[in-house]
């Protein structure tokens, strides 16, 4: 989070909710935010004056305190992914860029094997070559070794080092099919994060256009009024 230390450089201003020296491009009108950060303003001092002045740190509080607002009447309680998007969202911090640098964590040796162990064990290759490997075995211990055979049919020795390849090799599996478990719930929850953060960013959009447009709209109002003024005066000094 990038926070705006007060400034005691006389160019700048004083912001109107925590009363501290900041340089004027890290402050903000009052009058220029959109109607749910005013009205939270007013609510914290009461009326403000029209020059009034508000920091990007305030700002950036007030906007988390907006959304979460809005998010609890929605939804009601707010889950830990709701906190975290709030907070990257009112401190400026891309939750995509986030998500990324946590993906890019190093994966440990044994999930590592795990993951060949499965990803070989259930491929083509691995049943064939497990395949000539069982007949080898026969013939070698039924064919080529029939009299000093090391171990006979029925293949007792051969039992054993089944069992003890599918006694190792299920739990290997299942520690892979568990790690893509939860791979895939971080990408469900990342995928979430990531929507609801594009969702409020649309909504902040549509009211700061929508607040644009009536301040726009009450200029251009008022422009017409002067320039309907001054026809009038024109008006009145020629029948004069």
């Amino acid at each position: 989070m990038t926070v705006i230390r007060p400034s005691k450089n006389a160019k700048g201003g004083i912001c109107c909710l925590c009363k501290k020296h900041f340089e004027r491009r890290f402050l903000h009108a009052v009058d220029a935010q959109r109607p749910a950060l005013a009205e939270m303003i007013h609510a914290e001092i009461g009326p403000t004056e029209p020059d009034a002045l508000v920091c990007e740190n305030d700002l950036a509080r007030l906007r988390r305190k907006a959304i979460s607002k809005m998010l609890e009447d929605e939804r009601g309680e707010l889950s830990e992914f709701d906190q975290r998007v709030i907070h990257d969202l009112g401190t400026g911090i891309s939750t995509v860029q986030q998500i990324a640098q946590e993906k890019d964590q190093t994966i440990g040796f044994g999930d590592r094997a795990a993951d060949a162990v499965a990803s070989f064990g259930g491929s083509w290759a691995f049943i064939l070559l497990f395949i000539g490997i069982l007949v080898a075995w026969m013939i070698l211990n039924t064919v080529i070794l029939a009299a000093n055979a090391f171990d006979p049919y029925p293949f007792i020795l051969l039992n054993l080092v089944l069992s003890c390849v599918a006694a190792l090799q299920a739990p290997i599996i299942m520690m892979s099919q568990r790690r893509q478990e939860e791979k895939d719930r971080k990408r469900a929850e990342n995928d979430y994060m990531v929507n609801l953060r594009a969702e409020l960013e649309i909504r902040q959009l549509h009211e700061k256009i929508d607040h644009q447009m009536a301040r726009q709209w009450e200029r251009l109002a008022e422009m017409q009024q002067i320039q309907i003024d001054l026809l009038e005066a024109g008006h009145n000094r020629r029948n004069q």
